[in-house]
């Protein structure tokens, strides 16, 4: 039977947590419909690609209006939402959804004595990117609409201590954020591929298991939407739960993607014509 479903599709978050004993391993291609989870139809409008947590922003792929963050919160105001780590200023705004993971990330970073974490920027509307852009120059901002602040996934991380490039909370993030979401945005070795200089402070979340198989693979944001759309499908193995990630291509107003009849699964878009279904298979 074939559901029609609009809007937004956030259909099911996978709530959960990684923990520093993270293991994954996963595999392309050739993934199988697991014959205990039954699988069914469903349609979606086009939009879907420019929502999700695996948008890709860049100078070809500007911010769409759909894709930026409905649950944009100032951290400021929602003080619950600060704790283990300081804000730059009372301006700070940031996905809620985001700052929770980050909030689970710094109480980890705690555990290990690395406590000095300062956010000094989150989301930011067009009018701030514009006056940031203006302000700065093109050497050193993007234009407002190409930047991935301005969807509410990404944050400056500093250090209350040193320069992050020197700092250890900088050090840490570099070896752990992947265990929680976050990818280290522009490394300093992937200059080429993603055509913006090293940003050791420029975190992006873009869920489980994703943020795992780019670190198992050294992949880039880039490089892993190529991979996922020239695969078509991958199978990963996180913390004894096993996810297929599926890639459907778009073309027409709507798209059929297979989702679970029951059990959690999120859908995104990457915003170049494709989504990605991410089905938690079992574990």
């Amino acid at each position: 039977m074939m559901i029609r479903l609009a809007g937004l599709m956030l259909l099911m978050m996978i709530g959960m947590e990684a923990g520093p004993q993270l293991k994954e391993a996963f595999s392309r291609g050739g993934v199988a419909h697991a014959a205990d989870i039954p699988m069914h139809e469903v349609q979606i409008d086009a939009d879907e690609v420019y929502r999700g947590e695996l948008l890709l922003i860049d100078n070809a792929h500007p911010v769409h209006e759909a894709g930026t963050r409905k649950d944009i919160v100032n951290l400021y105001i929602h003080q619950e939402l600060v704790n283990g780590y300081g804000l730059r200023d009372t301006t700070i705004s940031l996905s809620k959804l985001v700052t929770e993971r980050w909030q689970a990330m710094v109480r980890a970073a705690k555990t290990d004595g690395v406590r000095h974490f300062v956010v000094n920027s989150g989301y930011r509307n067009e009018a701030e990117q514009r006056q940031l852009y203006e302000s700065k120059g093109p050497d050193d901002a993007l234009p407002p609409g190409f930047s991935e602040h301005n969807l509410g996934l990404s944050m400056d991380i500093g250090s209350a201590k040193a320069e992050m490039s020197r700092a250890p909370e900088g050090s840490w993030l570099s070896k752990n954020a992947w265990k929680y979401g976050f990818i280290l945005r522009y490394p300093k070795d992937k200059t080429a591929v993603t055509g913006i200089q090293f940003e050791p402070w420029h975190f992006r979340y873009v869920g489980l298991p994703h943020s795992v198989i780019m670190h198992e693979n050294d992949w880039t944001l880039e490089e892993y939407l190529d991979e996922l759309k020239r695969a078509k499908s991958m199978a990963a193995h996180v913390e004894g739960t096993t996810y297929r990630i599926s890639y459907y291509p778009v073309s027409a107003p709507q798209a059929d993607i297979d989702v679970p009849v029951e059990g959690t699964y999120t859908v995104s878009g990457d915003n170049k014509g494709g989504i990605i279904v991410t089905v938690r298979m079992y574990g």
